[in-house]
């Protein structure tokens, strides 16, 4: 196990020694301040959706505005940045993400170590992907397709939202796990991509779901199967990838960071009131309706070990895969 992953796990359980008084009165008494919560991709998206609803359930929880605060650029580390090198304190927390685990191997010189630098606090939500084919594509299952694509290599064209993003990824892990050779056709964002998808001049995405449900629903896309280990609430008829190539997992997870040395009082008092936002009925119709997303509520040490293994896996298929920042 290496230095940077033990260090992380230790971080993540956090101290066994009896709490001092001073901790407790501490934990008591934050927050009294606003605390701002950095989202390091850009505003309007599901990302920035996800950190004002459960901001505003934290305000409010806690007595103290939380401010949200954009700060898009170079793949979500810009604003990862920003949280590492912030007084660890509680009062600047991160909206990490997949993002986070996929850029500790793509990004060749960053300047933070992720399972380092920032200590975990509380997962929010996991959500799918799902493999969705133009209807002209001669494949109505995981298994035709993989017999089409193993027919007609290289002629099989696989958009995603961009180089590195959680599409890209699961749909280089397919490649790898079925032995198919597909084209990757990277776009700016995912909206780009449907249309091109749509249109037929691509073939093959690995969509996120929220984004993909109304076309399969009207029949403008066919889908083959979703990235995640069980079936998915919102596509229940739609089987798993792992119903094909067992052992294929792939799915999307948000929750809160901080600085690595914020202390185990005030993470413990964040994840238990995210935690409690999580469980409430309304938040969760929230995600599911607005989101698409299944919640996710972990303690921080589950969180810490989550996010290894998933920084872990997708270093394997990054550098199988040869995969390049633009």
């Amino acid at each position: 196990m290496s230095l940077a992953r033990r260090r992380f796990l230790h971080l993540a359980a956090g101290a066994t020694v009896m709490p001092a008084l001073p901790h407790i009165a501490r934990a008591q008494a934050y927050p009294t301040r606003p605390v701002r919560l950095i989202v390091p991709l850009a505003p309007a998206g599901g990302t920035d959706i996800l950190a004002r609803l459960m901001g505003q359930w934290l305000s409010e929880r806690l007595g103290q505005p939380i401010v949200i605060d954009n700060r898009p650029g170079a793949g979500g580390n810009i604003g990862t940045d920003a949280v590492v090198r912030a007084p660890a304190d509680g009062y600047t927390l991160l909206m990490a993400g997949t993002f986070n685990a996929i850029n500790a191997t793509l990004y060749n010189k960053l300047n933070f170590n992720f399972i380092r630098d920032i200590a975990p606090i509380a997962s929010v939500i996991r959500g799918a992907n799902v493999l969705v084919v133009n209807p002209s594509v001669p494949a109505n299952t995981v298994s035709e397709l993989v017999v089409y694509a193993k027919a007609n290599p290289r002629k099989l064209n696989m958009a995603s939202p961009g180089i590195g993003s959680s599409n890209h990824v699961s749909g280089e892990l397919f490649k790898m796990m079925a032995g198919v050779d597909m084209i990757h056709v990277p776009y700016r964002s995912a909206g780009p991509a449907l249309n091109d998808l749509l249109a037929g001049q691509v073939q093959v995405m690995f969509g996120g779901t929220a984004s993909s449900i109304e076309y399969i629903r009207a029949g403008r896309l066919r889908a083959l199967a979703v990235t995640t280990a069980t079936r998915w609430d919102a596509l229940p008829d739609i089987p798993t990838m792992g119903e094909f190539l067992p052992g294929y997992e792939a799915s999307t997870w948000f929750g809160f960071g901080g600085p690595k040395a914020t202390p185990d009082d005030i993470v413990e008092k964040l994840n238990k009131e995210i935690n409690t936002g999580l469980a409430d009925p309304n938040i969760k119709a929230r995600l599911a309706d607005d989101l698409g997303n299944a919640v996710l509520a972990l303690s921080p040490a589950d969180f810490g070990k989550l996010i290894v293994e998933e920084t872990e896996k997708w270093a394997k298929v990054i550098r199988a895969a040869n995969i390049k920042p633009e």
